[in-house]
């Protein structure tokens, strides 16, 4: 599988990458499909997403839009959601992972990537309920040994 495109999501005045996809389960339950243009964009579309303060809690919001209707035709957020401008995501329950510092390992796959640390926020219906920094450290190598015999070399 090919490395994602991210989602961006913009907090605290700064726009950063975000390894989640917000959006799936609201298209899941409402049926909408996009067309995925290259294989580095399987979901068909790019949401960019900001936490926003409202009444003194911080919420989730899709400020923006760019995904393919068909393999030409690409559209954006009032296409899906006429009338808005942002859409409040009160149908997100779950973990926001969003990368930060140098890239300690490249993975091509979905969001494998390894960063130096990951932002993490946890939310319920839409609202930030947590939020925490991961540490992470370059993965260690697997040596021969740590395979299961029937893999090893000579076996």
């Amino acid at each position: 599988m090919t490395a994602q495109v991210s989602e961006k999501l913009i907090y605290g005045g700064n726009k950063i990458s975000l390894f989640t996809n917000p959006l799936s389960l609201y298209m899941k339950y409402s049926g909408i499909r996009f067309v995925s243009p290259h294989t580095a964009n399987w979901r068909g579309y790019v949401g960019t997403w900001e936490i926003l303060e409202h009444e003194g809690v911080e919420r989730l919001y899709l400020v923006a839009l760019s995904a393919h209707k068909s393999y030409e035709e690409v559209i954006g957020l009032s296409d899906v959601f006429p009338g808005h401008d942002k859409v409040f995501a009160h149908w997100f329950t779950g973990e926001l992972r969003c990368p930060q510092g140098a890239q300690l390992e490249y993975r091509h796959m979905g969001y494998g990537s390894v960063y130096e640390y990951d932002l993490l926020m946890d939310f319920k219906q839409g609202v930030l309920i947590e939020k925490h920094a991961r540490h992470n450290q370059v993965p260690k190598k697997k040596e021969e040994k740590d395979y299961p015999s029937f893999l090893r070399r000579g076996s």
